[in-house]
């Protein structure tokens, strides 16, 4: 899909607004989460008629969420689409792409904090970290071939899949999601960056620092439903409509598979990054107890 940006961002101005934008970023940087200054996007960003006004510069005060989540209508996950990954959960690599999905409201932005409700915290053991690159769908696709699936893509992102292993896999009843849906658990950002800039999705170094220490460095050369793959499998009997999310799976490295298990703890800092994109860094923070009346 032809877009007029290179990196797609969405951030609260100096004036409180919040705008759609175009990342101005320093000669030799890539990392979007670093821009100061953008040009404003005009005109809707799912329309060919979308312009960057290069004569407009706006500060940026905050990153958002790229895509404002009322704009998106689904949030695809798959699971088990690493063959490291696969390995290390002691699973077999699937035939077909394992899907599931997320709550609208589980999206969030680059830097806001990983809430973990007072739910989640019992046990608080089983909070883990999963990088994964992001798509989003930028025109109506179905029944689409693998060769042209790519053509439907507005751009690319990093988002965690953050997860509750005992919610999803014990607690769960068997339906992963319930585990990976509460509140704020898919940060993703910190910009759409346009195919023009990532020709081929499948080439890219992803990676996960907790507390500044790496925990995951793979590329995405090791998924086993490429990227083209994966949207034109999805596409059969099914719309996939402009905004929708794809998160495409992480690689080996997940707390799950650490031994000792490495699980996520209030304060924890997770960076989660993809080459060319940039970075997501979010802050553990767990929740107090609230008293509800019905």
């Amino acid at each position: 899909m032809a877009s007029s940006f290179s990196r797609l961002i969405r951030f609260i101005a100096t004036d409180g607004k919040v705008y759609y934008g175009n990342a101005i970023l320093p000669t030799g940087i890539s990392d979007a989460a670093k821009t100061t200054k953008a040009n404003l996007i005009e005109g809707d960003i799912f329309s060919a008629a979308a312009r960057v006004n290069e004569n407009k510069v706006l500060d940026v005060k905050k990153l958002l969420a790229p895509i404002d989540p009322r704009e998106v209508k689904t949030v695809r996950c798959l699971g088990l689409n690493y063959a490291a990954h696969a390995k290390e959960s002691n699973m077999p690599i699937p035939q077909n792409p394992i899907l599931f999905y997320k709550p609208v409201t589980a999206l969030t932005g680059p830097t806001d904090p990983i809430p973990v409700p007072t739910m989640a915290q019992i046990p608080p053991e089983g909070i883990d970290y999963e990088c994964e690159l992001v798509v989003i769908i930028g025109k109506p696709a179905r029944d689409v071939s693998e060769a042209q699936s790519l053509d439907y893509v507005l751009g690319y992102a990093v988002g965690n899949d953050v997860s509750h292993r005992e919610w999803q896999i014990k607690k769960g009843g068997g339906q992963w999601s319930l585990g990976k849906g509460f509140d704020g658990w898919a940060p993703f950002g910190p910009a759409v960056v346009s195919p023009k800039l990532i020709p081929d999705p499948n080439n890219l170094r992803i990676s996960t620092k907790v507390n500044g220490k790496t925990v995951q460095n793979s590329t995405t050369a090791d998924m086993i439903f490429s990227v083209a793959k994966t949207i034109s499998f999805l596409s059969q009997g099914t719309t996939l409509l402009p905004g929708d999310l794809i998160f495409t799976g992480t690689p080996q490295g997940v707390g799950m598979g650490m031994k000792p298990q490495l699980w996520l703890k209030d304060g924890d800092e997770v960076e989660v990054a993809l080459e060319g994109v940039g970075s997501c860094t979010n802050k553990v923070v767990f929740q107090k107890a609230v008293n509800s009346k019905l």
